[in-house]
């Protein structure tokens, strides 16, 4: 049983766990030697076992790959479930504050993608200059080479990507993405 950082480290080296149990108020930096762990020892699976309810912590860290975070307020079971559920490949989380974990990671990832609108590939870039220049299905289809049934995948695709429910609102959100010199150039 290790005492701090250092010696979580070479604990794993050693030994190469299945599983190792990561306090975060142990001395040294816990942050970095998980990212160690995680770079450097794939196969052995990373618990945090925590005091500390801070969400945004939490967070990274299951986004950087451990495979459970247990509160230390929580049942005596749970440090088994995790451990349990880490050699099963799953990802455990102390129930009742897993809800407030999903609801931040779903609330980032739809910040993410408000902000971050979703790149075109270059097919569907081709398409959406024959839209905004008036073009049919049909059309479109004959001036790439590809078929009708094609253009309606790929105007699918697109409506998909760009949340929206039709060919109008397409054409907007495209104006929308664009800057003026970029829809003068097409």
């Amino acid at each position: 049983m290790g005492h701090t950082t250092v010696d979580a480290l070479n604990i794993l080296e050693d030994h190469n766990p299945d599983v190792i149990v990561m306090d975060l108020s142990m001395p040294g930096d816990s942050f970095a030697a998980i990212d160690v762990m995680l770079a450097s020892y794939p196969s052995t699976k990373v618990i945090v076992f925590t005091a500390s309810s801070a969400i945004q912590p939490a967070v990274e860290l299951i986004e950087a790959g451990i495979s459970g975070y247990v509160l230390k307020g929580a049942s005596s079971s749970d440090l088994h479930h995790a451990i349990i559920s880490a050699h099963s490949g799953e990802t455990y989380i102390t129930p009742g504050f897993a809800t407030k974990v999903i609801v931040s990671m779903k609330t980032a990832e739809l910040r993410r993608k408000a902000q971050a609108p979703e790149r075109l590939h270059h097919r569907e870039e081709q398409i959406v200059s024959a839209l905004l220049k008036g073009l049919t299905n049909r059309e479109i289809g004959v001036s790439l080479s590809i078929s009708e049934k094609t253009v309606k995948h790929y105007m699918t695709s697109l409506m998909s990507k760009l949340n929206v429910r039709n060919r109008v609102e397409l054409v907007i959100a495209v104006r929308n993405r664009t800057s003026p010199r970029d829809r003068i150039a097409s």
